[in-house]
């Protein structure tokens, strides 16, 4: 594909298609950041589901949030009402990470000068002006890798949470009603994932629980889960032995997802499955490690202080929801606790802030308490302005 040259002068609206998951979305926010970089005057917007638009707010690079409410859309000619409507802004360049119906919709109703996406099938290549394999790598890499016809390069840019003073404030106490004190160690655990492939053992994190209390007597662990999830922080706190109870603790009920992000901003490290959470913690700035079954090294973000454990068995990463071979997966299984108390002393050493309450504000919280983003549902009747 030849490059595209386009003056930044003459690009106005810029329009992002990545509907989902929570992870992908906030994987697209590096793109975001570069395309606001290459065309400074233009305004970034996203077409989202309901459901992510949170990880976009306060964005500073994204001016717009094209919030998709499926409930809303309860007929077919609602649903078009609301692409057209999205497609109508005016947008110069469209660029669509997922190729989904929804993204189709609006790429066709586009008139945009450039339509840019990965190798579509041919059957809906008349959607598209350009398109370009991506790199392999790093998700969020692999994502950015498409701006290269624009003249655009990733240059290790991380996905962005941009936090208020108010939700740091409100995780504070949170925090300090929990009986995290200023000077604790404070460790995020994410123990859960509706894909059994994807989820170490609950007895492991139960077991690295009452390993590392003994070894760290500073820290204490938080285990969060998502909804429909509490039982399984349940079960790992149930399988925590008494000597070790009272360094872990969980939430009531579920954290609302701008509110675990903020608490996961306090915490020295993040330690988990595969999942959303960890790109949260990449993008609020704390160190992670994660146990690998079913994926790749590609969710991983490749710098300092983030880390992921894999046996590198043959059959790994399969992708696979479940495993044919054993429940639980043999390349979980076999992942021991203590394997991973190692590497989580390395980097807690290293990496840990030690802050207790009150982690490094990101730059751009004055920004964020401005206003951010604009966010436009699809339960809401008129336009943004022109």
């Amino acid at each position: 594909m030849k490059p595209i040259r386009l003056d930044p002068e003459n690009v106005s609206r810029i329009l992002i298609c990545q509907l989902r998951q929570i992870g992908d979305v906030l994987l697209s926010t590096p793109s975001a950041q570069l395309l606001k970089q290459a065309f400074p005057q233009a305004e970034v917007h996203v077409f989202t589901e309901k459901k992510c638009a949170d990880v976009l707010t306060n964005n500073p690079d994204i001016d717009l949030i094209w919030a998709v409410d499926r409930s809303k859309l309860t007929h077919l000619g609602k649903e078009i009402g609301f692409y057209r409507r999205v497609a109508s802004q005016g947008y110069d360049l469209v660029l669509d990470f997922q190729q989904l119906p929804r993204c189709r919709w609006v790429v066709a109703f586009s008139r945009a000068k450039v339509r840019l996406t990965y190798p579509p099938p041919w059957y809906n290549r008349w959607l598209y002006t350009h398109w370009r394999v991506q790199d392999t790598g790093y998700s969020a890499m692999a994502k950015a890798s498409l701006l290269k016809v624009l003249g655009i390069e990733w240059q290790g840019e991380k996905p962005q949470l941009v936090l208020t003073d108010k939700e740091r404030a409100e995780a504070e106490g949170l925090l300090q009603i929990m009986g995290i004190a200023p000077g604790t160690r404070l460790v995020t655990v994410d123990p859960t994932h509706r894909r059994s492939a994807r989820r170490w053992p609950l007895g492991h994190f139960a077991r690295f629980i009452e390993m590392a209390a003994q070894a760290h007597p500073d820290c204490r662990f938080l285990v969060l889960y998502g909804p429909g999830e509490q039982q399984d922080a349940e079960a790992v706190l149930a399988q925590v032995p008494e000597s070790a109870k009272h360094a872990c603790l969980t939430t009531e009920k579920v954290l609302p997802l701008r509110t675990a992000a903020a608490v996961i901003e306090q915490a020295d490290l993040h330690l988990g499955n595969c999942s959303g959470p960890r790109h949260l913690a990449v993008a609020v700035g704390t160190p992670t490690l994660i146990t690998l079954g079913a994926t790749s090294w590609a969710w991983t973000y490749p710098g300092p202080g983030h880390k992921a454990l894999s046996l590198g068995l043959d059959c790994q990463p399969c992708n696979e929801n479940t495993c044919p071979k054993a429940d639980p997966p043999p390349c979980l299984d076999g992942l021991a606790p203590e394997t991973v108390l190692s590497e989580f002393t390395g980097l807690l050493d290293e990496y840990g802030r030690t802050n207790g309450l009150g982690s490094p504000r990101s730059e751009k919280a004055a920004w964020a308490l401005a206003g951010g983003p604009e966010v436009f549902s699809s339960l809401v009747g008129d336009s943004p302005a022109e």
